[in-house]
């Protein structure tokens, strides 16, 4: 069944009526051409779902009547916010793409030393606009809750800087310890920490981008023996982290 995103003001419980405005509206007209009678969720992008009935298709609105609401609880216990070193070609897409499917809370774009790819203010902020709608599109597909932010292109200094608001930073480094002290490391995180993870772009990050994390708090983990792509790695330790904070 369809999902769609709206604010808590297109919301009347009290009237039984959700309004959805704005390009969703032609995305149910004409793109997925769903008729009066159809049905669809929508989410208030927190903690409550709504199971709807098309009662009236407008040029500027769809009218949608309320069936039922359920707070299903399908988001991660932690915010997780995935640093992500900026790669070459579309792999940035498909890295949001899972990343919000794997149950990432947000993904900051970062340039780092060792990355090929340089956007101007510009060609950042067309990125960032269409990163954003890929989060979208992949939330509604994989039931999120709320559509994970994607924020703007940052140096490495203001993601660190960035990151020491949250409970827990990790960096991925092949010269960490073992796997024994990444599990301990893990397996130490609480529900309700927000946790940051810093992913290198190809080549990984210079020994003095890590030295810098690791001053302001972060901890070195391993990924396994293997070299994993930067595509690759981040979903790795997104999905270990899903894996283990699930909590139901």
């Amino acid at each position: 069944m369809q999902r769609f995103f709206v604010e808590t003001y297109q919301i009347e419980e009290e009237n039984h009526c959700i309004h959805v405005t704005g390009a969703d509206v032609n995305h149910i007209k004409n793109v997925l051409r769903m008729k009066q009678g159809e049905e669809l969720w929508i989410s208030d992008g927190g903690t409550k779902e709504y199971r709807c009935e098309i009662e009236g298709l407008g040029d500027e609105e769809v009218l949608l009547h309320i069936i039922y609401a359920q707070e299903p609880n399908y988001e991660l216990p932690n915010r997780i916010y995935l640093f992500q070193g900026l790669p070459k070609a579309d792999k940035m897409e498909l890295i949001i793409q899972k990343a919000v499917e794997l149950g990432a809370y947000a993904i900051v774009p970062v340039e780092t030393k060792r990355c090929v790819v340089k956007l101007d203010e510009k060609k950042a902020a067309k990125k960032t606009a269409r990163w954003q709608q890929i989060a979208e599109s992949a939330a509604k597909q994989s039931k999120r809750m709320l559509i994970p932010k994607i924020h703007e292109v940052m140096s490495f200094q203001d993601a660190l800087k960035l990151a020491e608001e949250l409970d827990i930073r990790l960096i991925p480094y092949e010269l960490a310890k073992g796997m024994k002290e990444t599990k301990k490391i893990l397996n130490q995180i609480r529900p309700g920490q927000s946790v940051g993870i810093f992913i290198g772009p190809e080549g990984g990050f210079e020994e003095n981008e890590v030295s810098q994390a690791l001053e302001k708090g972060a901890q070195a983990i391993t990924l396994g023996r293997r070299i994993l792509r930067t595509e690759t790695a981040g979903l790795a330790i997104l999905s270990v982290l899903m894996f283990q904070l699930e909590n139901d």
